[in-house]
């Protein structure tokens, strides 16, 4: 864990690039299994007790074949009884994972909903020659659950139809939460290696001095032969401000501008 005095050295990892940093927004009704797919995809443990999720952000840094990636996971569940807050997670979302439960029809029936309320938000940014993209992966999850089970894989294909591939998931023992990622990777347009399986997590400080270290302002001991795709939690991640977020959108559907820079620890936009 960083130390809390030392909250500029953890800024001196510096910037990733724009086109590196991408926002994973997740939804779906409550006692799904979102947070727990999300504890997976940080490398952390199945966690059996439930606790009703306000909002949680977290973010993921990792260092693929030189270049450094940056993650934000917003779990926006919680937003459903707050249109305008939800409809701008939805807009500044690059990419979306949407779960039901096997065992909860309706859960079903609301993320159809999140489907189309996704693509007609994204619709509004559209500009020529400048697409809105919102990729979708859907997570069938609760799988492990057989005896409780309410939906046919039939009937999830006709209610889903073909806006969005979707995979029959466990959180608790992880089955199909590899296809999972791999689907978020390759429609988002992230490296493969930012799948849990493709990666080692590493501590936040080594995490730090391996980027210091690439700059060539010094290197640690302890990250040295850190060559293989490696990846760190921040501990100190807080979602942007409501107003980055406007401005990011508001610069989207005017001039199409990208955020200047992603910063660790917070993000700077430019309208």
């Amino acid at each position: 864990m960083l130390a809390k005095n030392k909250p500029t050295e953890f800024k001196e990892l510096g910037a990733t690039k724009s086109k590196n940093c991408y926002r994973v927004v997740v939804l779906g009704a409550p006692k799904v299994g979102k947070t727990n797919i999300l504890r997976r995809f940080l490398g952390e443990d199945y966690e059996e007790h439930y606790e009703p999720t306000v909002e949680d952000f977290y973010r993921k840094m990792f260092h693929i074949g030189g270049e450094t990636y940056q993650v934000d996971l917003l779990d926006a569940a919680s937003e459903k009884d707050f249109p305008a807050k939800r409809r701008l997670s939805i807009l500044t979302g690059d990419i979306f994972l949407l779960v039901f439960s096997l065992d909860d029809r309706e859960s079903l029936k609301e993320v159809r909903e999140l489907l189309d309320e996704i693509k007609a938000a994204k619709a509004k940014l559209q500009k020529p020659n400048h697409p809105a993209r919102g990729p979708v992966v859907v997570c069938a999850n609760k799988a492990d659950l057989d005896a409780q089970r309410v939906l046919s894989n039939s009937e999830v294909v006709d209610i889903l139809g073909e806006d969005a591939p979707f995979f029959e998931t466990s959180a608790k023992t992880g089955a199909g939460l590899e296809a999972v990622f791999e689907a978020l990777a390759a429609l988002g347009g992230l490296p493969d290696e930012t799948r849990p399986s493709r990666h080692q997590i590493i501590p936040i400080l080594s995490y730090q001095s391996l980027c210091v270290g690439k700059r060539g302002i010094r290197m640690r001991r302890h990250s040295r032969g850190l060559g293989a795709p490696c990846a760190a939690v921040d501990p100190l991640a807080r979602r942007p401000s409501f107003t980055s977020d406007l401005r990011l959108v508001l610069g989207s559907s005017t001039q199409h501008k990208k955020p200047e820079k992603c910063l660790q620890g917070k993000s700077i936009y430019i309208s």
